[in-house]
């Protein structure tokens, strides 16, 4: 029997190409170590909220001033007698007892003040003209009585007594005229400033008249009539 021996030189060839199939299958397996690390990616998410004024917790940082107004018309005007009312016909300003018992010539007075509320925004207020008060009845069908009377109101930020002889002889420049002309057609001609947490107060003082001429002027009686306005002061923040 013949015995044959492999040549040195083939052993050396078979190794080599042995190796180079290992290194083709090891690089094919990085290949796909690397794929698969691709997909299964690392991820992550952030998120961010109204937080306003750049502090920490999770409290809300967007949001809305207040603005209210409240009426005082109880002289002098004391802060627990301070009331909110925004529903026509409101509070009853004090025009006294001869309020209904006018004759031609006669004027009554009457005071209210207002300033806005403790954590309210500062706003400006605005007269408008008299409207018939809401659930009030009177005697005046045919408006006559309404028709003839007349108002004139005044302005101040310092308190000041609500009658004749304090309007008449004020200061134009302490005490401003805001309205004067019929009662049911006339408003404020300014807007008065409120500013905020009730750091300041308008006092207002209302006053209506029946013109002297007033029974000449209607063509009807005007005796025995009873009329009750009511006054909004439109108000806006500012």
């Amino acid at each position: 029997m013949t015995s044959h021996t492999t040549p040195a030189r083939c052993l050396a060839h078979k190794r080599a190409r042995r190796g180079k199939i290992m290194a083709i299958l090891a690089g094919g397996a990085a290949l796909g170590l690397g794929t698969t690390a691709t997909l299964a990616a690392w991820t992550d998410t952030e998120w961010v909220f109204g937080g306003g004024t750049g502090g920490t917790g999770d409290s809300a940082g967007v949001g809305t001033s207040s603005f209210d107004v409240e009426q005082n018309v109880v002289a002098p005007f004391n802060t627990a007698a301070f009331v909110q009312d925004e529903t026509n016909p409101g509070q009853a300003l004090t025009f006294g007892l001869d309020a209904l018992s006018l004759t031609p010539g006669d004027s009554v007075y009457a005071p209210v003040a207002l300033r806005t509320i403790s954590n309210s925004s500062a706003g400006n207020l605005t007269l408008e003209p008299a409207v018939a008060a809401a659930g009030v009845t009177v005697v005046d069908s045919d408006a006559a009585l309404w028709t003839a009377l007349t108002m004139r109101v005044w302005v101040s930020e310092a308190a000041f007594t609500c009658n004749a002889s304090t309007v008449a002889s004020t200061s134009p420049s302490i005490i401003m005229e805001i309205a004067n002309g019929p009662l049911g057609s006339t408003g404020g001609t300014t807007v008065q400033a409120l500013s905020a947490a009730g750091a300041n107060t308008q006092y207002y003082c209302f006053k209506v008249t029946l013109p002297s001429n007033a029974q000449t002027s209607q063509s009807l009686n005007l005796q025995g009539r009873t009329v009750a306005p009511a006054w909004e002061f439109s108000a806006a923040s500012s």
